[in-house]
């Protein structure tokens, strides 16, 4: 599976072309999954283009979303840093009047299992965000209902692409506990590529956007999510083909 992150937490003064509004969002996200996007992972923001966990926000963006993209699968965030207070924020996601599909949890943040639990509680697919380089696995697999997560996102802190595989497959050895649990790895900035290369030939799912990375392959502007997405698919296509015996028609 191939999720498209279109945004995240990064503002307009990073990316022009960064769609902040619902209705960019929606535009934008359309575009990725006619290019091959498959899952969404939205940042719902404010009128001040900030990350918000505001339920008419979040109702906003996942709705416009789901409008263009019928049957897709639609997620946001709960990132500490849009609501910096673990009970507060536990509380907007209680207030939530739309529903996503699932929301991710940073499992290094303060109030990540109490998050979780509304969320669980609410019918909201969790996706346990593990960053490399933090306790944050650890924390996880101590946590008794992290089996009914959704999957667990492998986020790869380490930039440098010269060494981010190795941070991976070192974070990929610490969840190794939790293989009853699906695992999206992703990296992000000058390490995304080499990443997702990674995941793809592992199998795992993987993730794309402008959130993570706002360069193409070969260095130039991105420009667009769409065009992100498109060249992770080659990527994953690839890897596909080189890992089917001969014979089994996947050369054509």
């Amino acid at each position: 599976m191939l999720q498209v992150c279109p945004n995240g937490a990064r503002s307009r003064a990073e990316c022009a072309r960064l769609p902040v509004t619902p209705g960019e969002l929606a535009s934008a996200v359309r575009d990725a999954v006619a290019a091959g996007a498959e899952d969404v992972h939205l940042h719902p923001k404010d009128a001040d283009g900030r990350d918000t966990l505001d339920p008419a926000a979040v109702a906003a963006a996942v709705t416009a979303v789901r409008a263009a993209v019928p049957g897709v699968p639609v997620g946001v965030t709960t990132g500490a840093w849009a609501a910096p207070d673990p009970a507060a924020r536990a509380a907007q996601v209680r207030s939530w009047t739309v529903l996503p599909d699932h929301a991710s949890v940073n499992w290094h943040e303060d109030g990540a299992a109490e998050v979780a639990a509304v969320l669980l509680e609410r019918g909201v697919g969790v996706e346990a965000g593990i960053y490399s380089g933090t306790s944050a696995a650890r924390r996880f697999l101590d946590w008794p209902q992290s089996p009914r997560v959704l999957r667990v996102l492998a986020e790869i802190t380490d930039t440098d692409p010269r060494t981010a595989v190795r941070s991976a497959a070192a974070l990929l050895g610490e969840l190794r506990p939790a293989t009853g649990s699906s695992v999206l790895l992703h990296g992000e900035e000058d390490a995304a590529w080499p990443v997702l290369r990674l995941a793809a030939a592992r199998g795992l799912h993987a993730r794309i956007g402008l959130e993570d990375v706002l360069r193409l392959p070969d260095g130039t502007p991105a420009g667009t999510n769409a065009a992100l997405v498109g060249a992770a698919r080659r990527i994953m296509r690839r890897a596909a083909e080189e890992a089917s015996p001969p014979g089994t028609g996947s050369e054509r």
